[in-house]
């Protein structure tokens, strides 16, 4: 590809992930420029949508991580703007964004995916939270993860252990969204497994395992070096990454992301791997969990970004 090829890489934005998607730009920005490449970087802000169309540069990267960049709203906007971008559009990309409907599609599809349910903030207010509590309580086991319907980076996210702990939790999900999804936790090992479209058609990378130093993997364990160590591959048996692998492609093709995705994943104790949530754009900081997957494949990421920027100019 010419070195003369315009990309505008978009990171900040308002959203809670806003130094997140800050970092991630960076890396983006680094990886693409050391091919001699001619990347500038912009914020979703009322000039954006003017500068692009007047700019019509060849691809834009957003790297934006939260509602601005994975909501599907923005992407929506470069559809009808004509303007080639990197990831899934937009349609697609608001199925990832909310939890709940994430689920369901991967859940017809043939996916497992823990037993939750979604609970409305005004629906908490209108028939008592004790209510509602007790009736969450009478139907699903203890031992539930509350986190917010829509939101990324863990924020808003709790591990239920007790009964009475689960009413803090709702209402810290409910700071970072109008929906919260109580889910069944399942046990056992936490993983990740990126997608990438090829030629051939979407690939799993391998699985990236996280152990988290505290138990928890939030958002300073995700974001801060050292908090949380990283096994890749992951250490589960070769079958078993398989299965991850396959439920990963699961769920890219069920809900029509495009060009790169993250599942993620836990596999129980009978190594049977469930399916979370995915992320239409995948953190790329130094900690995040693509660049490790893409790294141990030998690959180095300016070749790895290139690829995906060029599939996006080809119309692929």
């Amino acid at each position: 590809m010419a070195a003369t090829t315009s990309v505008v890489v978009l990171s900040g934005g308002i959203s809670h992930e806003r130094d997140v998607s800050l970092r991630s730009g960076r890396r983006v920005v680094d990886a693409l420029s050391r091919l001699g490449w001619h990347v500038t970087t912009a914020e979703p802000d009322a000039r954006l949508l003017p500068a692009l169309l007047r700019q019509r540069p060849d691809v834009v990267w957003p790297a934006l991580h939260g509602a601005s960049g994975e909501d599907g709203s923005l992407r929506a906007l470069l559809d009808v703007s004509g303007l080639t971008y990197i990831g899934s559009r937009g349609q697609s990309a608001r199925l990832a964004w909310d939890k709940p409907t994430a689920k369901r599609v991967v859940g017809t599809a043939g996916g497992d995916t823990p037993a939750s349910v979604t609970l409305t903030r005004e629906v908490f207010r209108e028939i008592g939270a004790r209510s509602a509590i007790d009736t969450i309580l009478g139907s699903m086991p203890e031992g539930l993860v509350v986190k917010p319907a829509r939101g990324g980076s863990a924020q808003g996210v709790t591990v239920v252990d007790a009964a009475d702990q689960l009413p803090r939790a709702l209402m810290d999900a409910f700071t970072y969204a109008d929906e919260a999804l109580i889910e069944q936790r399942v046990v056992g090992t936490e993983i990740a497994v990126g997608v990438l479209d090829a030629d051939g058609g979407p690939e799993a990378l391998p699985a990236v395992e996280i152990v988290p130093r505290s138990g928890f993997y939030g958002f300073e364990e995700r974001y801060t070096a050292g908090e949380t160590r990283f096994y890749t591959p992951a250490r589960i048996d070769g079958a078993v990454a398989e299965a991850a692998g396959e439920l990963a492609l699961l769920a890219h093709r069920a809900m029509g992301l495009r060009h790169l995705s993250r599942a993620d994943l836990i596999v129980d104790a009978d190594g049977r791997p469930w399916f979370l949530e995915s992320n239409v754009m995948p953190g790329l900081t130094e900690t995040s969990l693509l660049p490790q997957a893409l790294l141990s494949t030998g690959r180095d990421l300016s070749s790895a970004y290139a690829a995906i920027t060029e599939r996006a100019l080809t119309g692929a």
